[in-house]
């Protein structure tokens, strides 16, 4: 395969091919003729009669596939923009040439040396012909360089493009590998030649930095308008990597020249850097990422994908002038021909993304991000229209992906329409009934995977499923005709779909395995990750004992492999990933705790390297939020100070939220309510409109914001602040977290002695629960439920304990501390205020459940509900006629109430 089939020639290839008669792939540079040399020992010419074995200087086949692998990484390496000099190369092939005794090295530098004239160039060329073509008489089992693999194919490359040059540009060739070895070697210098014409020799003379008229000459191929196919290669002076981010401004001393990649490396290398902002866009500083894309985009002015990194660092650094600036210059100067940077994993997939609808998309994504969801709509409505119209399925993909998040996380009124009449679905269907936002959403979402079914599209297959099984585990699909005796009476949603959907989601790898696993995929991850051990490698060598030295016999020990990348591209993994992330959500809902640990743990061990920094943060909070539940604070913390270390609180949002979650619980338990009061006001900031409208962060500040003012007694301004939250959930169709507010109301009016006008709150709560399936909240809203009836009286005792043993069997089997805790109480509560239950006949069936809930209240500290229990038990004891241990239960109910009514150390809730 002709990997390098649309990599171009720079200026001088490209001048050089049309006096040849063709276009030259490949630009010719120093390094391309040191890796020419070395693969001149990797396969020299066979000769006729010569014997199957290794050439010199290879003691065994693993040493000889060694260099090959090195030389292959080299050719597909994009760790750099720039190719490496001299001294680089030679420390890198140090490394695989130990069993050799540096012989690569010293012969290879030996042969640049040689390299003094034009006619040594040209033998040298002539004499890699002998490497790609069988001798005469060769037999079947001679062993040669095959023309048509990654090495032979660069050596075809680099022949043609040698041909193609004039003598000028050979002389230009030979100039800068003087100063390519020079700058490894200061003793190096040009032979004297007396056979040297006398234009020659006033080439060479020139002073090296004085060569700007021959780059200029050498150079003009790099005008914007040069064709996709050039290379973006140049002999220009630049920074040596933008991985060393903080010498990014810094330019090159030394004298040797420094070339640009081939244009494939070039953009192997920009979606490097886009997937690194991706997953860390914390490492990633903006003014010097911004500078050294600034020298890059001066050096190539045809990688138009520069300014559009340029956008990705501003976006990521919050800087919204910079960002849209960037943006609108990306798809001016590139009219988006050249496409996001979208990495397909088979042929099928291969659909350029670009043009007016992934520009409308990036500027809906940009005003999305910085809260805007009015111009983020409209800009989302003209990329469905122009992407519908223009038959681009994977642009609308994202596009619904990313009206998906902007009503999930965002939050759009119901009163908003998603697209207008004048587009695809309009306000209706000719059935006179207007469509919600929702269900606009639903119809778009079964058109796109119909067509990725019908175009054979395995990604956005599973990118719909997964659409759709986040949209039914939050909304109920009514049907558009809701009327007739055929109208469905089902009003619940169904986890059996979301399940289904998620499975199907989860067969992308099984067809990426099946259909594209056996192409090839090569990206340029595998060799840059190889370099990069191999250069670890070789600097532990350096410091090694003689005795380790005698362990670099065994290959495998000198390169580490674990490091490498999955060969399966990271877009299908982070696909496949997301199936068990949402998966966890999934049974976040319905209250199966074991199941959310598992699918948080797979995600979190087994799709790390793709995950971007907020997924995989995400999977460390759910894991972090079932260590508090069931194991307290204590554990909880000790976890969330190991994940802070991972992902800094700074960069990560998800880690910031659960730290304020963990530690305003704890203070609500405690009673330290000025602490909780503090970090509601924190988290009234995070969910200002100066910092972005996420609707959930919302949600959340205002419930617990009406929580503290309930722990305070403050219950009509807590019963204020839930009915403001309910209405907002209403407005923006957030069923799910209605039922949260309508059982925190239930609280409300059962805390102030208002048990009547609770229990409508309640049976409103366990009826959206059982219409979305929350089996554990509905548990807890049962449980609510018959607290609301026991206060009434005892007479209702009866009823209440029907309820609490209804809810008992999910509570014990996946509710957490406090919620058991809470069950056990109320338990307790019905027995002792039953006017026909006697303590006396059955003392265990009132103790032993007291005894579990101050265990659990201990460890969660909750001081309320402890003393409550312990109130309970004293009055159990009483009935006993058992003082001492009633005495010891009023104690522990004292020392409890005071710790509630006068907190001590309140500033310790904010630590841990």
């Amino acid at each position: 395969m002709n990997v390098f089939a649309g990599v171009g020639g720079g200026a001088a290839a490209t001048e050089a091919g049309t006096a040849g008669g063709g276009p030259v792939l490949l630009e010719l540079t120093p390094h391309k003729i040191a890796l020419c040399q070395l693969v001149h020992v990797f396969a020299p010419p066979a000769q006729a009669g010569d014997g199957p074995g290794l050439p010199f200087p290879f003691e065994s086949v693993a040493h000889h596939n060694r260099l090959g692998l090195f030389l292959f990484t080299l050719t597909r390496s994009c760790e750099d923009f720039l190719e490496p000099p001299l001294e680089e190369l030679l420390r890198q092939l140090k490394a695989v040439d130990d069993l050799a005794n540096d012989w690569l090295c010293g012969q290879l530098t030996s042969n640049l040396t040689e390299l003094t004239s034009p006619d040594d160039l040209f033998n040298f060329f002539d004499k890699l012909r002998g490497v790609l073509a069988a001798p005469e008489g060769a037999g079947e089992d001679d062993v040669y360089l095959d023309p048509n693999s990654q090495l032979g194919v660069f050596l075809r490359c680099c022949i043609l493009a040698f041909n193609s040059m004039s003598f000028e540009g050979v002389c230009h060739i030979l100039a800068n590998l003087v100063s390519y070895c020079n700058a490894a070697d200061a003793s190096y210098d040009l032979a004297e030649d007396e056979d040297y014409d006398t234009e020659m020799s006033n080439l060479m003379d020139v002073d090296i930095g004085a060569r700007a008229g021959i780059f200029d000459k050498y150079n003009q191929g790099y005008a914007a308008e040069s064709h996709i196919g050039e290379s973006s290669s140049a002999l220009t002076h630049a920074p040596m990597s933008l991985h060393d981010f903080d010498d990014a401004n810094a330019l090159k001393t030394d004298d040797g020249p420094t070339c640009l990649r081939s244009r494939w490396q070039l953009e192997a290398y920009l979606n490097q850097q886009a997937d690194v902002l991706e997953k860390d866009p914390s490492s990633v500083p903006l003014n010097s990422f911004n500078a050294t894309m600034t020298q890059l985009q001066t050096l190539a002015p045809e990688l138009h994908r520069v300014q559009f990194l340029q956008y990705l660092n501003a976006l990521c650094h919050d800087d919204y002038v910079a960002s849209l600036d960037n943006l609108h210059r990306y798809f001016d100067y590139s009219a988006g021909m050249q496409g996001l940077f979208t990495r397909s994993a088979s042929p099928s997939q291969d659909i350029v993304v670009g043009k007016y609808e992934s520009a409308l998309l990036c500027l809906g994504n940009l005003h999305c991000y910085f809260g805007h969801p009015k111009k983020a709509l409209e800009a989302f409505v003209e990329a469905v229209r122009v992407s519908q119209m223009n038959n681009d399925d994977s642009c609308l993909a994202y596009i619904l992906g990313a009206i998906s998040n902007l009503l999930s996380k965002i939050g759009m009124s119901n009163t908003v329409e998603i697209i207008g009449s004048p587009y695809s679905l309009g306000t209706n269907i000719g059935l006179g009934t207007p469509l919600s936002i929702q269900q606009q959403l639903l119809v778009l979402l079964k058109r796109s995977l119909k067509r990725a079914d019908i175009l054979k599209l395995p990604s956005l297959l599973s990118f719909d499923h997964l659409s759709l099984a986040k949209f039914d585990l939050k909304h109920v699909q009514r049907p558009l005709v809701s009327f007739g005796p055929n109208a469905s009476t089902k009003l619940k949603t169904c986890p059996a779909d979301v399940c289904k959907n998620l499975r199907l989601s989860s067969r992308v790898l099984t067809d990426f395995g099946t259909d594209v696993l056996s192409t090839s995929n090569d990206n340029g991850s595998f060799s840059t990750s190889w370099l990069r051990n191999l250069s670890a490698a070789s600097n532990s060598w350096c410091s090694s004992s003689t005795k380790s030295r005698k362990l670099q016999k065994n290959d495998f020990d000198n390169f580490y492999y674990h490091a490498q990348p999955s060969p399966i591209p990271a877009p299908v993994l982070q696909l496949a990933g997301s199936t068990y992330l949402l998966r966890a959500t999934a049974w976040e809902h319905y209250g199966s705790a074991p199941m959310v640990r598992m699918n948080a743990l797979v995600y979190a061990t087994s799709f790390a390297d793709a995950a971007s920094q907020s997924d995989l943060s995400l999977a460390y909070v759910k894991l972090i939020q079932q260590q508090a539940v069931f194991k307290g604070y204590s554990a909880a913390f000790c976890a969330l100070k190991l994940a802070e270390k991972k992902f800094p609180s700074s960069t990560s949002s998800h880690i910031q939220l659960l730290r304020m979650q963990l530690l305003h619980e704890r203070a609500l338990h405690r009673g330290h309510l000025k602490v909780a009061q503090q970090i509601c006001d924190e988290f009234g900031v995070l969910s200002s409109s100066v910092c972005g409208v996420d609707i959930e962060l919302k949600t959340e500040a205002s419930l617990r914001c009406a929580r503290t003012l309930l722990a305070a007694k403050q219950f009509s301004q807590a019963a204020a602040v839930a009915n403001s939250l309910y209405s907002t959930c209403y407005k923006y169709n957030m069923q799910v977290e209605n039922a949260s507010v309508l059982l925190l109301l239930a609280e409300i009016h059962k805390k102030s002695d208002n048990a009547v006008l609770g229990l409508p709150y309640a049976l409103a709560s366990q009826s959206f629960c059982k219409a979305f399936n929350l089996d554990l909240l509905e548990a807890s809203a049962t449980l609510t439920l018959a607290e609301l009836w026991l206060a009434l009286g005892p007479s209702h005792a009866r009823r209440a304990v029907s309820l609490v043993y209804q809810s008992l069997p999910m509570i014990l089997g996946h509710g957490g501390l406090e919620l058991r805790a809470r069950a056990h109480i109320v338990l307790a509560k019905c027995h002792l205020f039953d006017p026909n239950f006697l303590v006396s006949k059955d003392p265990y069936a009132v103790l032993d459940p007291l005894t579990q809930a101050t265990e659990d209240l201990h460890v969660l500290e909750y001081h309320e509900m402890a003393a409550e229990a312990y109130y309970l038990k004293a009055m159990a004891y009483n009935h006993l006629g058992r003082l001492d241990e009633r005495e010891e239960a009023a104690t522990s109910f004292k020392e409890h109430i005071t710790a509630l009514e006068k907190p001590l150390n309140e500033e310790d809730s904010l630590s841990y």
